[in-house]
């Protein structure tokens, strides 16, 4: 069995070494590297899911469309699309577009379980549904990008910590999301330019 593996990052993006994905959060997890997507379809409806009940990381929780980890020497939007398909089933070709480049966040479970990524956040847009993998995803849902972030901003729709912060971000780029500009490449952490 092939152990999957997170790129260790420090204060500026460089990658430091590697760690093994299922060691690697805790209360004193190291900052890494990750990515976060939002899938939309060709309307603007976004999807959202709720990770599995299972997960050590925020399990049940409503979230953006699909999170990860890039693999050490694997290209950050390949690992988005491979991801896409794991959790998701969404099968590509898929062109993420890069939107936040220099993303970044830490926040704490109520058991003091810790999240400390370098964070790029992606937008991809497919014209299929999702057919989630169980092991990954416990729900999916097409819903309205205006009504959902409104609802987030406003405290009245309880999603992951990262897809706050992001949310309040990706707002501040215009209302329509199939409109945002790309982030430039330049600004992506040192490990993954």
């Amino acid at each position: 069995m092939i152990t999957e593996q997170v790129l260790l990052l420090d204060e500026t993006g460089q990658g430091i070494g590697t760690a093994a994905k299922a060691e690697v959060h805790h209360a004193n997890t190291p900052l890494h590297l990750a990515f976060s997507s939002y899938v939309f379809d060709p309307d603007g409806r976004f999807l959202i899911t709720q990770r599995a009940s299972h997960k050590k990381t925020w399990p049940g929780v409503w979230t953006n469309s699909c999170c990860g980890h890039p693999g050490p020497d694997e290209p950050i939007a390949r690992s988005v699309a491979r991801r896409l398909e794991d959790e998701l089933g969404l099968a590509g070709p898929h062109h993420p577009d890069l939107i936040l480049p220099r993303f970044r966040y830490r926040a704490v479970m109520g058991n003091g379980m810790v999240e400390n990524e370098m964070c790029p956040v992606f937008r991809v847009v497919v014209t299929t549904d999702p057919v989630p993998n169980p092991e990954e995803v416990d729900a999916a849902d097409w819903v309205s990008w205006a009504e959902f972030s409104e609802s987030v901003l406003a405290g009245t729709r309880a999603v992951s910590p990262w897809s706050v912060l992001q949310i309040s971000e990706l707002t501040r780029l215009g209302p329509d999301p199939l409109a945002w500009p790309v982030g430039d490449t330049d600004e992506l952490p040192i490990a993954v330019r």
